[in-house]
């Protein structure tokens, strides 16, 4: 009986030391999940932070440069107006004007304000003399504002001496409108107005960060634009102030907010804000769903843990998506450029069927040289631009359009024809089409240099399989189509490739 006693007695402490292994081996798994569970929670929330704050950076930096490239053009059309040349010599205040001849020269200068003002969404585009007299597009909302001291008062807006003109907004409290002022002589100045929820597309908000609030002040933290509208025209929050301090460029993150701040000209700066709750609200939310999963099975936890870190993460890999593919377009034309368009091509070409029909026209600008060196790059580069456009307008969204050199176009044609046209006559078409558009186009002011384009085809795969192949065929094409005058287009002959050796 002692001896059943005893072999009982022994099962029960072996049940015993069984259980206790095993608690003690959920315990440690337990507890080693815990412990994983919660450094991964905090690594996702560094690296979360650490990427989100890069990325607002990023962002910030992006805005500010739109925003400077924006007034820029602004200025670009400003100075267009000393074109004509009696909008820089006439004074209105000069008493020696004779009656006839001053009105007939402030209609002059005029109609050549108001061809330019319809560049823009301007408010007013005019020139303003000392003596209140003004021409050009003055608004009556402006003249109201300002009475009898808009000379004067405009005058004072010019804040840069060496270039003489500046940008002032919240005139009277008024944040709705944005002045460009610039000294014409020392009798006028030539004022540019537009509201200010036209930088709407220029802070173009990517939907990844569109939680983020972007805003720009003046030096005394007044805000100009916001992307919370209600906002204009007041002071910004004591907290973010306090965040953003003195400093000219910055980021602060703390357990509210992240903030971002970049200077621009004229002491206004760009800041960008997101609540820091937003940034790790999908972390908070997968918090409880890691816990629940580590007392399941520890390598089930501790994948499902690496696997939520991806998770959390995933919002700031599409955000830098965004930027790399902003990267692709040339932001003179918005097209594509060089090395997009060799990649978006070649890869359509790499997964072409064999009864596939595709074009690649090549586009060089003729007598482009003289606009730049005549009139100058700043309208070189709005002709430039203007191309971009033209060729939207030429093709469809299927097809590629790209920028590969300075005035230098390429089109790779996805499109086929709808009806029974043979593809051929259906590029012809299309090369047609390009020629009409841009002989349409002139610069100078008594049209001497015309904008025209001389157009090289190759056909996929009759002349090429590649890229590069397509590309060296349409550029010897190109070289017979400057050959014969400019102007037009001719597409590939193998006859062609003697013709470009002996060259």
């Amino acid at each position: 009986m002692a001896k059943h006693d005893n072999i009982k007695a022994g099962f029960k402490n072996i049940t015993r030391l069984k259980v206790l292994m095993i608690l003690g081996y959920a315990f440690i798994i337990i507890i080693s999940i815990v412990v994983v569970s919660v450094l991964a929670v905090r690594k996702t929330d560094t690296v979360l932070k650490n990427k989100v704050s890069t990325m607002s950076s990023s962002l910030n930096v992006q805005m500010k440069l739109n925003l400077d490239s924006y007034l820029s053009r602004m200025e670009t059309i400003g100075a267009l107006a000393f074109g004509s040349e009696e909008a820089y010599t006439y004074d209105a205040t000069d008493p020696d004007n004779d009656e006839y001849e001053a009105l007939a020269t402030e209609k002059v200068i005029s109609d050549k304000l108001y061809s330019l003002c319809i560049m823009e969404n301007f408010v007013d585009y005019g020139i303003v003399y000392s003596n209140n007299r003004t021409v050009g597009k003055i608004s009556n909302g402006t003249v109201t504002l300002f009475g009898d001291q808009i000379y004067t008062d405009l005058s004072s807006m010019i804040s840069r001496q060496k270039t003489r003109d500046g940008w002032e907004t919240g005139y009277k409290d008024d944040f709705k409108r944005i002045y460009y002022v610039k000294r014409i002589h020392d009798n006028a100045i030539l004022v540019i107005s537009f509201y200010a929820t036209e930088l709407e597309n220029v802070f173009d908000n990517p939907e990844t960060m569109k939680e983020t609030v972007i805003r720009l002040v003046d030096k005394n933290h007044n805000i100009i634009y916001s992307s919370e509208k209600d906002e204009v025209g007041t002071h910004i929050s004591g907290s973010l102030e306090e965040r953003i301090g003195s400093h000219d460029s910055a980021t602060v993150m703390d357990n509210e907010y992240l903030v971002t701040v970049n200077s621009c000209g004229d002491d206004w700066y760009v800041i960008c804000s997101i609540p820091t709750q937003i940034i790790l609200s999908e972390k908070n939310e997968m918090r409880y769903y890691i816990y629940m999963i580590a007392f399941i099975a520890s390598v089930l936890a501790v994948l499902v843990g690496i696997e939520l870190s991806f998770k959390l993460t995933a919002p700031v890999s599409s955000a830098f998506s965004y930027l790399d593919l902003k990267a692709q377009i040339d932001q003179l034309t918005g097209i594509l450029n060089k090395k997009a368009f060799e990649d978006y091509t070649e890869n359509r070409i790499d997964n072409a069927l064999p009864i596939e029909s595709h074009a690649l026209i090549l586009i060089d600008l003729d007598n482009f040289k003289g606009v730049n060196d005549t009139l100058g790059h700043a309208y070189g580069d709005q002709v430039l631009a203007k191309i971009g456009s033209i060729l939207r307008g030429c093709f469809s969204s299927e097809d590629y359009l790209g920028r590969i050199g300075g005035d230098e176009f390429c089109v790779f044609l996805n499109q086929s024809p709808d009806d029974d046209t043979a593809y051929e006559e259906f590029v012809s078409a299309r090369c047609e089409q390009i020629c009409e558009a841009f002989r349409s186009n002139y610069t100078g002011d008594d049209g001497k240099y015309k904008i025209s384009g001389s157009l090289g085809v190759a056909l996929f795969p009759k002349d090429g399989s590649s890229f590069t192949e397509l590309y060296h065929a349409s550029d010897k094409a190109l070289y017979v189509s400057k050959k014969c005058g400019k102007d037009t287009y001719s597409f590939y002959e193998p006859s062609m490739d003697k013709e470009a050796d002996d060259t």
